[in-house]
């Protein structure tokens, strides 16, 4: 889309898709805003209803990540017409659909499209206040970094695929993905957070970078502060890394400081996560406090570092 040209001023575009967020905000009125977003993806675990519930809740992310409620969801999917029971399909949308219901979002219609390989999630609007956005630019130096959730759920679910997982390691992996950011988006309105992110597909450190680079300041990261999953880093240093270890590497190229921390190490950071936990940038005198009531819901919610003025670099890591 960089390649586009730019949409005449519209005053009631509040953001757009010029600093990546995680979706757009389009200004009804004064006190009143649209927030969309649209994700779909290829299954990453076998149960079809739990990958429809993966699903769902990876896209309706988006809204909770930008401090919006959700209120409407439209099912986007590729199935192919023959040699897949349509059964399977079935419980793919019907996964999806308890977790709408679970979270008062209406499924209002969907699109279908055949195709050998199966894809399936939402395009979903939610509503907030102009005045509570949280974007990617939003992060200020003196900000402290809450993540609130392990990361890790690339390498589990590359693991899955080759067998090298446990049960209980896969139980907690989709445990985390099906735990929602609805209280975190709540509690993001009630702090007056004005800069957060979901962590999606280019991992930590990529979508980290989106928003320090949006912000122009540098975020500085401890990695012995960051929460992981069970046996994650352990697989991955077993070779169990998606494409993602490369391509998400080259997204945001030398921009990056991370020489201290080993490679295995790296590469978690540059993992791409599945319905991820959310990146959330609050001034430090209030940012105990927020940790203490995100770990209500989310218990490995964690500090894992600070904002500071624009350095060489946009992420260091140590």
């Amino acid at each position: 889309m960089s390649g586009l040209p730019q949409q005449p001023n519209n005053p009631n575009l509040l953001v757009g898709f010029e600093h990546a967020d995680d979706a757009g905000v389009y200004r009804l009125r004064d006190d009143l805003a649209i927030v969309q977003t649209l994700d779909f993806f290829t299954p990453i675990v076998d149960d079809p209803f739990d990958y429809g519930r993966i699903a769902a809740l990876n896209s309706i992310n988006d809204v909770w990540a930008m401090g919006g409620t959700p209120i409407t969801a439209m099912a986007i999917t590729c199935f192919p017409r023959k040699g897949v029971d349509f059964a399977i399909l079935g419980e793919i949308m019907r996964g999806g659909l308890s977790v709408l219901m679970e979270n008062n979002i209406a499924l209002i219609g969907g699109h279908s499209v055949d195709n050998a390989e199966i894809m399936f999630g939402y395009s979903v609007t939610g509503i907030i206040d102009p005045n509570e956005i949280a974007t990617n630019s939003g992060a200020r130096p003196g900000d402290v970094l809450i993540l609130t959730k392990p990361i890790g759920t690339g390498a589990i679910s590359t693991a899955i695929k080759f067998e090298k997982c446990t049960p209980e390691v896969a139980e907690d992996s989709l445990r985390t993905m099906l735990t929602p950011a609805r209280e975190a988006a709540a509690l993001m309105r009630e702090y007056g957070v004005k800069a957060a992110t979901d962590i999606t597909g280019f991992g930590l450190i990529g979508h980290a970078w989106e928003v320090a680079k949006a912000s122009q300041v540098t975020f500085e990261i401890e990695a012995a502060s960051i929460p992981r999953l069970p046996q994650a880093l352990e697989l991955v240093a077993q070779g169990m890394l998606t494409r993602g270890d490369r391509v998400n590497r080259d997204y945001v190229g030398e921009d990056v400081l991370m020489d201290a921390i080993s490679k295995p190490m790296q590469s978690l950071l540059y993992d791409p996560q599945t319905a991820g936990g959310l990146l959330i940038c609050i001034a430090e005198n209030r940012a105990d406090d927020l940790l203490t009531k995100l770990q209500t819901t989310y218990p490995q919610a964690a500090i894992i570092g600070q904002v500071t003025n624009r350095g060489e670099h946009s992420i260091s890591v140590r």
